[in-house]
């Protein structure tokens, strides 16, 4: 028996698969996942590797195969069913065997076992009384303290025995060798579930609820299965339809996924989820411990846990028997790694899904272009929830124009109607939510006195801010110089954008005294438990205010917010991103769909230089389907996901001229490749920031209507590269679709 193996060198020479025998020792023990020791190169150093199959032919000489040496003792082992999905990950996304194996392996090595030991008596209370009287008649004190203490209570923990009844290991050993009690021991599991609630609160389903959860179990239950996705506006209650869709997939006796967008989510959706399924469901996520998310893997392999929930690496879970994939709020950028591979989540669960016989639910109130446009060609089921599940009105949103509180005298931050609504909600004690609106924050300038952007002719993005003075156009490398007056009104007032969260937060201070504010940010929450802190103090109503970025305003429901302000909207409207309106559009209906989610009606206030901008107007009105229609016109227009798919070349070197030169004769290959395709070629051009330490960087764009076309051409430009050791000093990467340009 020969065993396949990838080894642990990520290199693209090394990129293929070698074989070794196994010895008799391993046979029967060994596993496709298995972590092994083999002796590699020429000096036979012992490296480590990950057996992927096994072939009972030899492909090379069998006089020149040497043994795997050894299990790795600390290695885990992958399951079968994520090997191939790593191997789908390479095919698809790029990268080495090895790199899409470690993505799907995020625990790679054994971490130290928490052990929890009790002390059992083993005499029957008659025994016991009797062998007492002996510890007293002898004087033996310690003995008789520990003795009578587990008369009172047959079984203690060793860690009571010892730190509140100061009996040292000596006395418990002299019991066992008498036979008086034995000292036992069991694993106990880290469980980063903290705050736990009672008994789940009884929920009545909408009609359209309960018509999506009866249009998936229709399905589910005849074992076909598919994506569905789900688009429900801001308090649909598409939790709840999570959980009950969950709930009948582990009646079966299967396992579910749940996917968020970042950390900031998880404390809310996991009291959400423990109401209804206890210790029965986990979390996965980058701030846990070793330890914990060790642990967290062996409870989801052992069958311990039927959901686990955390942001997109808890996409690898090694479920048994996996039914389900949940994304909650699918259209964030997050669910894409920037690491090799940069995998979507979106695309990979459903690979997943398909592989294991499994399900896939997207939810989003205001979903991807990608998804709607598979949504409408029928490649997903389209559920949608029109109305917030407890009858509330939409929150109400007003847009203020900053041009006219500039030309109103107004230099503040908060405009007029916002300092007026704000005050008004203070003395009702209703709370408020700012939200600073900084994605995107790529430099872009912008006129206070008119709203002028400066945009690339030739693109239709923004064109970005360089230190050196300059505009530049990451698309098409149009440059031009930055000017000192507004080519439009001839005002000085035009510059970048710079206000950041401690600002609001000393002028709200500072404006309303009498304010209990709290800030949500990077700075807020470096650490352990900094998101779910802050979160649980504002739903106690601990805080008046709460101002923040991003996290703030995706997934949250607290009852007692009625205004939500957002500052700055432009930010991301004019970030040098073809997605940019689309960003625009979803982060303002989701931050204006946090007010009002309880019995009391909510208002939102939109401050733009862009009033009339298409996504402002379709985001004020919460309309995502005139928006759809707007955006995916400009779409098709400029060919551009998911009209058409692109993929990003990026290759970054230390010498410059040879990174010109490297980056021509990739171009002039994929041209020779790509034949009589319908393949677009553009570039080479610089990226968004050109060297980074040293090291320059340039990005080709290939762009076609097929994604396999892509898939294909990436795969002939990796073996084009592999054979020329020109490409040795450079480094290459591979994105397809990008979330935003290099």
């Amino acid at each position: 028996m020969y065993a396949n193996i990838i080894i642990d060198i990520t290199h693209e020479k090394l990129d293929k698969i070698f074989q070794y025998a196994v010895p008799p020792r391993l046979e029967g023990i060994l596993a496709a996942g298995c972590e092994v020791e083999v002796p590699f190169g020429k000096g036979n150093r012992l490296t480590k590797g990950y057996v992927i199959g096994f072939a009972e032919q030899c492909d090379y000489d069998p006089a020149k195969i040497k043994e795997v040496r050894d299990i790795s003792q600390k290695g885990i082992a992958i399951e079968g069913k994520l090997v191939a999905l790593a191997a789908w990950m390479k095919d698809h996304y790029g990268g080495t065997m090895i790199q899409a194996l470690k993505m799907v392996l995020p625990i790679r090595q054994q971490e130290r076992e928490k052990v929890k030991k009790k002390l059992r008596l083993l005499l029957d209370g008659e025994e016991g009384r009797q062998k007492l009287e002996y510890y007293l008649h002898k004087n033996q004190r310690a003995r008789a303290r520990l003795l009578a203490a587990l008369l009172d209570d047959p079984v203690l923990d060793y860690e009571l025995v010892n730190k509140k009844l100061n009996i040292p290991l000596s006395v418990v050993r002299a019991l066992e060798e008498q036979g008086v009690a034995v000292l036992e021991s069991e694993r106990v599991y880290r469980n980063p579930v903290k705050h736990r609630e009672a008994a789940p609160k009884p929920v009545t389903f909408t009609e359209e609820q309960q018509y999506a959860v009866s249009r998936f179990w229709e399905d589910y239950e005849k074992g076909v299965y598919g994506t569905y996705l789900i688009h429900g506006v801001t308090g649909s209650g598409k939790t709840e339809v999570y959980i009950e869709m969950i709930r009948r997939a582990v009646e079966t006796g299967r396992q579910a996924i749940v996917l968020i967008p970042e950390i900031a989510l998880t404390f809310q959706t996991v009291m959400r989820f423990y109401r209804r399924f206890g210790d029965r469901v986990s979390i996965m996520h980058s701030r846990l411990s070793a330890g914990e998310r060790y642990d967290q893997m062996m409870r989801a392999k052992e069958g311990n846990i039927d959901v686990m929930i955390g942001p997109r690496s808890a996409l690898f879970t090694p479920f048994p028997d996996l039914g389900l994939i949940v994304i909650d709020e699918e259209h964030e950028n997050t669910y894409k790694s920037e690491q090799v591979p940069r995998y979507h989540a979106r695309e990979t669960a459903i690979a997943r899904a398909e592989m294991e016989q499994a399900s896939v639910v997207l939810g989003s109130a205001t979903p991807s272009l990608e998804a709607m446009y598979r949504a409408k060609a029928g490649i997903y089921q389209l559920l949608e929830m029109k109305n917030r599940s407890g009858q509330q009105e939409l929150a109400r949103v007003h847009t203020v124009d900053l041009r006219q509180e500039l030309k109103d005298g107004n230099r503040s931050i908060l405009s007029i109607r916002l300092q007026e609504l704000m005050a008004d909600r203070l003395e009702k004690k209703e709370q408020i939510m700012l939200f600073l609106n900084r994605r995107g924050y790529a430099g872009f300038i912008s006129c206070r006195e008119c709203g002028y952007v400066a945009k690339c002719p030739h693109c239709d993005v923004s064109l970005s801010s360089h230190r050196n003075g300059r505009l530049v156009c990451h698309y098409c490398g149009y440059e031009e110089e930055k000017p000192d007056t507004c080519p439009e009104c001839g005002s000085r007032h035009i510059g970048e954008f710079r206000a950041g969260t401690q600002q609001i937060e000393d002028i709200v201070k500072s404006q309303f005294p009498e304010a209990r504010v709290l800030r949500m940010d990077m700075d807020t929450t470096r650490e352990k438990d900094g998101h779910e802190k802050i979160l649980a103090a504002f739903a106690n109503e601990e805080a008046d205010v709460l101002v923040g970025t991003q996290m703030i305003v995706k997934g949250h429901d607290f009852p007692n917010v009625t205004l939500v302000g957002i500052l700055a909207a432009d930010m991301s409207l004019y970030a040098d991103d073809y997605r940019a309106g689309e960003r625009t559009f979803q982060i303002l209906a989701q931050a204006a769909g946090r007010a009002g989610r309880g019995q009391k009606k909510g208002e939102a206030v939109i401050q733009t230089y862009s009033p009339e901008h298409y996504a402002i107007v379709t985001a004020a009105a919460q309309d995502y389907g005139a928006f759809y229609e707007e955006e995916i016109r400009y779409r098709e227009l400029m060919g551009y996901p998911p009209v058409e798919n692109l993929l990003a070349v990026l290759v970054s070197c230390r010498d410059e001229a040879l990174l010109e030169t490297g980056c021509r004769y990739l171009k002039e290959y994929a041209l020779r490749v790509k034949g009589q395709k319908q393949v677009e070629l553009i570039g080479p051009a610089s990226p968004g920031i050109g060297k980074i330490n040293d090291i320059y960087r340039k990005v080709v764009y290939l762009k076609t209507k097929r994604y396999d076309t892509l898939v294909t051409m990436k795969n002939r430009l990796e073996q084009y590269i592999e054979v020329n050791a020109g490409f040795n000093t450079m480094r290459i990467q591979f994105d397809f679709n990008p979330m935003q340009v290099f």
